[in-house]
């Protein structure tokens, strides 16, 4: 167990995580870090990084796994720039390489994207526009578009889908209240941004569709110059299922927000059938572990 622990529960949070990255800068400012402004972003940076790991992975921040850094980078994300998320993965990469020892000095961690402007600029679609949009498609897009709206996807996720019996789950939180109110619903899993296996839903209805879909045998697909391995069902996915989308969506409501509005549809949807019988934090935190997050905060950005 990590030193924090120990006194995390008597000490402010913020600044058990200050001290944390105070305490890495010590060890790198002079021979690593030489430039004063850097050491204050990176300080910063890992001052953020440590709330996380801390609170999430319950460790302190010189015990944070690339593994776990890649993780929390993918929700940073969806809250900050790509300049902001750029200088913390920098960050975490230089405690790893010179002070944790996680990484060697020839170790990278991966180049994650900004979704920030992508949110917020993304606007919900209506059940309504959804139905609209997939009429517009043909049938193997349609069904995907239903999907996505249903589980709550990105569109790669889209290509990962199998089910729930044939690949592990990664261990994450989970509450029992998580899929409440999903009656006569099928459970497949996903993988997600950062390697991460989730559990998703789909009304049978859904998933009698997606069944029929099945392929023999797993295939591999590629999309974005990435290989999704041992594809399992003949859906759209990635780059091809969005462009289909939008340029549905610009037909039939001479609009389109592109298919990762979708995802905020879900959020806002799960969130106002949940709260009928929660509380509004539980609510998120159920959200936010349906949708593939680790913080609850990070459900509220689908909310704008």
């Amino acid at each position: 167990m990590a030193k924090f622990a120990k006194y995390a529960k008597n000490v402010d949070p913020v600044a058990v995580a200050k001290t944390q990255a105070a305490n890495v800068m010590k060890a790198m400012q002079g021979d690593t870090i030489k430039s004063v402004g850097t050491a204050r972003n990176y300080e910063q940076a890992l001052s953020t990084a440590a709330q996380c790991a801390n609170k999430i992975f319950h460790c302190g921040l010189r015990e944070l796994t690339p593994q776990q850094a890649e993780q929390y980078l993918n929700d940073r994300a969806v809250e900050v720039g790509q300049k902001t998320l750029d200088m913390d993965r920098q960050a975490i990469q230089a405690m790893m390489q010179n002070v944790s020892g996680k990484l060697s000095s020839n170790e990278r961690l991966p180049v994650v994207k900004s979704e920030h402007s992508q949110h917020l600029n993304c606007r919900s679609y209506t059940t309504e526009q959804v139905t609209m949009i997939a009429n517009a498609q043909n049938e193997r897009n349609a069904l995907s578009t239903e999907i996505a709206h249903a589980a709550g996807l990105r569109a790669h996720e889209l290509l990962t889908i199998a089910r729930i019996e044939e690949r592990a789950l990664s261990d994450r939180p989970a509450l029992e209240s998580k899929f409440t109110g999903r009656n006569n619903a099928v459970s497949y899993s996903v993988t997600g941004k950062g390697g991460l296996t989730r559990e998703i839903q789909l009304p049978r209805h859904l998933s009698e569709r997606l069944e029929e879909r099945r392929l023999e045998s797993p295939v591999d697909k590629t999309d974005r110059n990435v290989i999704y391995k041992n594809c399992r069902y003949d859906v759209a996915g990635g780059q091809s299922f969005s462009t289909s989308f939008s340029r549905a969506s610009n037909r039939v409501l001479g609009w389109s927000s592109g298919a990762h509005g979708l995802r905020h549809s879900y959020a806002q949807e799960r969130m106002s059938e949940l709260q009928s019988n929660m509380t509004r934090g539980v609510a998120l935190e159920v959200v936010s572990q349906e949708m593939g997050h680790f913080r609850p905060e990070i459900t509220e950005v689908y909310l704008r």
